[in-house]
């Protein structure tokens, strides 16, 4: 009786979570092991059903760094990052939109409707999703990466009142020139747009430590405040995360979690388990 038993338990914990989240949109970041690995794969595409089911209201919006960089290196294009945003010259936003568009955004909503729901999958590009600008990296020149300035939040409401919405991170200027948009940024542009309730990204760490050395140092929960006055000193892949989530709390959003997209379910856990995993922040 013992494992029956915590299976009820597990499904109590859940209650009032799903309760309190019914009709809730929740935006989340796509990266990392949980898009490379084939077995994450699935479970991420289950966890995403099961929130559509249970009365939430997901949007996915992915990047693709490692086949982005995989498809760069097979045509002998050079790969490079400042701040943890990818240096795009036109070459390098073509073969971005092809991996990004023509293959991930497909798989991911074939995935999706393998496992119980529609979806349909959009870039930046589809409705004038985005409408992007140049961005810098401090005061470097990093080319066709762009900053979202507007997000036309009633395609993706026009979209998820019948499908779950995928959208891939790419977007054009007013005069239709292609970015790249970092798909952390992206993620809490749409989550400010939608005023979802909780944005999540998905990555290959722990969640945000304080020492990146040492992954005992998790960070478990931190306001606002309190990541504005840390950005200067962060580095890497978690700059932009952090950026992105004091953005999106910045814009309204009431939670932004980072979590570790390598353990499965780790979307399931964080959202409907007392203890939770990874990093939270809030306003």
């Amino acid at each position: 009786m013992g494992a029956p038993l915590r299976d009820v338990d597990t499904l109590l914990e859940a209650l009032p979570y799903i309760r309190d989240f019914h009709g809730r949109t929740v935006v989340i970041k796509y990266g990392g092991a949980a898009m490379t690995d084939v077995a994450l794969r699935e479970e991420f595409a289950r966890d995403v059903v099961l929130l559509k089911y249970v009365g939430m209201n997901p949007v996915v919006v992915h990047g693709g760094g490692p086949d982005i960089t995989d498809y760069m290196e097979r045509l002998g294009m050079e790969v490079k990052f400042v701040d943890g945003l990818r240096v795009s010259d036109e070459a390098t936003v073509e073969v971005a939109k092809m991996v990004l568009v023509g293959k991930q955004n497909k798989d991911i909503v074939l995935r999706l409707a393998r496992h119980g729901q529609p979806a349909v999958g959009l870039s930046g590009d589809d409705g004038r999703l985005f409408t992007v600008r140049k961005q810098l990296a401090g005061d470097v020149d990093i080319g066709f990466v762009g900053e979202i300035e507007h997000v036309d939040a009633g395609v993706l409401r026009h979209v998820a009142s019948d499908y779950i919405p995928v959208v891939a991170s790419v977007g054009a200027d007013a005069d239709g020139t292609s970015y790249n948009v970092n798909a952390d940024t992206a993620a809490a542009a749409v989550a400010a747009a939608l005023g979802a309730f909780k944005v999540i990204f998905l990555t290959d760490v722990v969640g945000w430590l304080d020492d990146p050395a040492d992954e005992g140092s998790l960070i478990a929960e931190a306001t606002l405040a309190e990541v504005e006055a840390r950005l200067p000193e962060i580095g890497g892949g978690m700059r932009p995360k952090l950026e992105a989530c004091a953005a999106a709390l910045a814009s309204g959003v009431p939670n932004a979690h980072i979590l570790d997209g390598r353990l499965p379910h780790s979307l399931l856990l964080e959202l409907f388990t007392d203890q939770g995993i990874g990093t939270k922040l809030c306003r």
